[in-house]
């Protein structure tokens, strides 16, 4: 599987939290090349199911967040200039000059501007700008832009993929594209091969606002035992070694009171087994992760976390390693 060409795709879909319905249909095509069934439900989770060959097969949950950070369209000013508002973890310093689309009735580009230094006073220079205090250029009239947006549209950050030395892969939405492409490798690895229990794939929504997606496909699929995949930070320079995971070294398991202990275990054993890079990630409270969510579901179901190291996260430029990315599939 050409894991570049794979995500290439899956970051190029416009879909921030809330706003995943044509993301779903994009991945409905893939599922129904691996899955017996594919079904989207009334918040755009898509859930495929590979049914097992077992006499009583239990159900194996596999999933991945597909939404995105991104912005809402909040106002619209006289000469044309949009204000946003944040949809999930944004970092104000970095969007100064970032290009993003303006998804109304078309695909609008344009340009988070603020007022350059030359016009700042020396107080206003020391401090990091306020999204509130920023705007999007598109450069159109008022009366223009409004026959094309609307309050409440969504905005992404540009979709621009750069191979980096032709081993890493840089993007808006990585996290959590590379889970999604993940959880699509899994498919494929498993197409040959025969299995006991029914393993229900599924991509959540609304990851980035407060799990919701997850929350409500594990309650409504009540898994024996549920597989995550996600992505945690990357090594950087100056970045804690502790809170850190190296990129190419394999997928980061997740250990700690949120992870299920006997399967965690079950997890570290079948990587030894198949020679599967691995690391350890320490997670004495919330991962940040749809684990957390899934673990309460219902009476409470199993779970264990696989994360793929992602630098810069929540910016345009998060990268990640395409071998981390297949040997979590392979995992």
């Amino acid at each position: 599987m050409d894991y570049g060409k794979l995500l290439s795709g899956l970051t190029a879909q416009a879909a921030v939290s809330g706003y995943e319905k044509a993301a779903a249909d994009y991945l409905c095509g893939m599922f129904r090349e691996y899955c017996d069934s594919v079904e989207v439900d009334s918040f755009y989770n898509v859930i495929g199911i590979k049914r097992g060959e077992g006499p009583r097969p239990r159900k194996v949950m596999v999933s991945a967040h597909m939404d995105e950070i991104g912005f809402l369209v909040k106002s619209i000013d006289d000469k044309g200039f949009i204000r946003v508002a944040a949809v999930g973890g944004i970092d104000s310093r970095i969007l100064p000059a970032q290009e993003v689309v303006i998804h109304g009735k078309r695909d609008i580009c344009g340009v988070f501007g603020a007022r350059p230094p030359h016009l700042l006073d020396s107080e206003q220079a020391k401090k990091a700008v306020k999204l509130k205090d920023m705007f999007i250029d598109a450069g159109m009239e008022a009366e223009e832009i409004r026959k094309c947006v609307s309050i409440g549209d969504m905005v992404t950050f540009e979709a621009t993929s750069v191979r980096l030395c032709d081993v890493n892969h840089s993007s808006k939405s990585v996290d959590n594209r590379c889970g999604t492409a993940s959880l699509i490798g899994t498919m494929h690895e498993m197409s040959g091969l025969k299995h006991r229990d029914d393993v229900y794939f599924v991509c959540t929504v609304q990851e980035e606002v407060k799990l919701a997606g997850a929350a409500i496909a594990s309650y409504n699929i009540n898994p024996d035992i549920a597989v995550v995949m996600d992505a945690c930070h990357g090594d950087m320079p100056d970045g804690p070694r502790d809170e850190t995971h190296k990129l190419g070294k394999g997928p980061a398991v997740g250990m700690g009171p949120n992870f299920h202990r006997e399967s965690v275990s079950m997890v570290m054993d079948t990587a030894d087994e198949e020679n599967i890079p691995n690391q350890l990630d320490v997670e004495p409270g919330h991962s940040g992760t749809e684990a957390w969510a899934i673990q309460v579901s219902r009476c409470g179901i199993p779970t264990v976390l696989l994360s793929i190291p992602v630098r810069y996260m929540h910016t345009p430029v998060e990268t990640v390693s395409l071998e981390d990315i297949r040997n979590t599939a392979r995992l």
